[in-house]
């Protein structure tokens, strides 16, 4: 237990202090929510429509910005495999990986995207609905992305790969946290997205940090 919790401080002090931290993710969700506008109609009647599905891919999108450092620079340094032969298994480093990525990352965005919401012509009072769906999805495209970069771990462009192992398993969150507060916003109970969106992300903490540790001992053999 000592170990695993002295992993999870490093990971977290890596995802706070590593070029830039949550700050690079929330600036870009919101030059995003900023162009999105001007880039089409800045209008309130045509925006609000589509605020909940903006707002949903826009956060999607900025969860993938840190991704490539989870593992790519243990990798490059020689800690991931020292990591590989101590005292905590695989699967619990790549969870507790993803899930210092939640805290750090997928926490400040989930904050961050009622504010989007809103801006984008979200009626103020499905900002606590658009918190708790960040919260909740932010976790899904945590451990989700985790599974992507083990995947990219020595690649030479990490990134791209990433992006094309990852998003198209962020569909499902952003149909479900985006469906949530379009059902929200008509007067309609949003408790079956919710209940979607939810499995998805406890399907993701399951499945994912196995998958991980058999992509990191795949990269190291």
């Amino acid at each position: 237990m000592k170990a695993a919790a002295a992993l999870f401080r490093r990971e977290l002090a890596l995802t706070w202090g590593g070029g830039g931290g949550p700050l690079v993710a929330v600036g870009f969700l919101a030059v995003l929510t900023t162009l999105i506008p001007l880039a089409g109609s800045s209008e309130p009647d045509r925006l609000a429509p589509l605020a909940a599905a903006i707002a949903w891919v826009a956060l999607a999108l900025a969860s993938l910005l840190s991704l490539e450092r989870m593992f790519e620079r243990d990798h490059e340094d020689g800690a991931l495999d020292l990591l590989a032969l101590g005292p905590v298994p695989l699967e619990a480093v790549c969870a507790i990986k993803a899930l210092a990525h939640w805290l750090g990352t997928g926490l400040p965005l989930a904050l961050a995207a009622p504010v989007a919401g809103l801006a984008l012509g979200l009626p103020p009072s499905l900002a606590p609905l658009a918190l708790l769906v960040g919260l909740i999805g932010g976790l899904g495209f945590s451990f989700t992305g985790a599974l992507g970069a083990a995947l990219a771990i020595g690649a030479r462009r990490g990134g791209l790969l990433i992006a094309l192992v990852v998003l198209p398993l962020f569909i499902p969150p952003v149909i479900f946290g985006g469906g949530a507060l379009a059902q929200a916003a008509q007067g309609q109970s949003p408790l079956q997205a919710l209940t979607l969106l939810s499995a998805y992300a406890l399907f993701a903490v399951a499945l994912s940090p196995l998958a991980g540790a058999a992509a990191v001992r795949n990269a190291q053999g």
